[in-house]
């Protein structure tokens, strides 16, 4: 089966930084990765990448099978929908109503009018309320989002994914601004949705204890570099200790 992601020898630059440098990815349909590494190797702009946000400054990425680069921009977008993101800040508009939000997953697949008829008529009532079952939050249809606590939020982020139905997920720290416990059931949270809908799953993260129970695979970045990719089970205090080494 065609892999799900592949980087292949890419380097990304910003000026005179190398954010990344000849990195090497592959990841298959229904794995669990996670990023693992020191603040600035580059876990963010790994996943910039692999949602097309970001382009490199040299190799291929490919994304489900196509390379990204020689895509039109229609063919690029058509690909860029069927993968998710999920970011530290939630990306939520306080003020609307949280089904406004939820839907705001589906403005890549709805015509500009329905989606505006939607700011006044919500639409596709079912299906955000479907989205909000799905991450334990279903009585929160119609609030408004200001009210809500940031765990609150964050699920209502991930059930903005959900609808837009992606075949992978990806999430920037999605749980560094959670305390200890919220933090985990966003975890536990995103493990289960990948469970049981078979959805590519790949995680940065600063809390390392969730990587071997949550994973199946850990990839450690270090200025720019890939400095090990193993299975969750293989990585052990040797190889963080260098990875997090001054």
């Amino acid at each position: 089966m065609e892999p799900i992601f592949v980087l292949d020898n890419v380097t990304v630059r910003f000026g005179n930084l190398a954010a990344l440098e000849q990195v090497n990815l592959t990841i298959q349909r229904g794995e669990r990765v996670a990023l693992i590494g020191p603040s600035g190797a580059g876990k963010s702009t790994l996943l910039s990448l692999l949602n097309g946000t970001q382009r490199p400054t040299q190799g291929e990425v490919r994304v489900l099978g196509r390379p990204l680069a020689r895509l039109s921009p229609r063919e690029r977008q058509a690909i860029q929908r069927r993968i998710g993101t999920v970011y530290q800040q939630f990306h939520l508009v306080e003020n609307l109503r949280v089904i406004h939000n939820v839907n705001a997953g589906r403005l890549g697949s709805w015509p500009l009018w329905k989606s505006l008829i939607s700011l006044a008529w919500p639409l596709g009532v079912d299906q955000a309320a479907a989205a909000l079952a799905q991450v334990g939050i279903p009585e929160k249809l119609f609030a408004r989002t200001s009210d809500l606590s940031g765990g609150q939020q964050q699920r209502v982020a991930l059930a903005r994914v959900l609808v837009q139905n992606p075949d992978a997920i990806l999430a920037d720290e999605p749980i560094s601004n959670l305390d200890p416990e919220r933090g985990r059931e966003i975890m536990d949270l995103l493990v289960h949705i990948s469970e049981t809908t078979g959805k590519t799953l790949v995680v940065s993260l600063h809390a390392i204890e969730f990587t071997q129970s949550h994973f199946h695979r850990i990839v450690g970045l270090r200025q720019g570099r890939v400095q090990f990719d193993c299975p969750a089970g293989a990585v052990d205090g040797t190889l963080l200790a260098g990875l997090y080494q001054l």
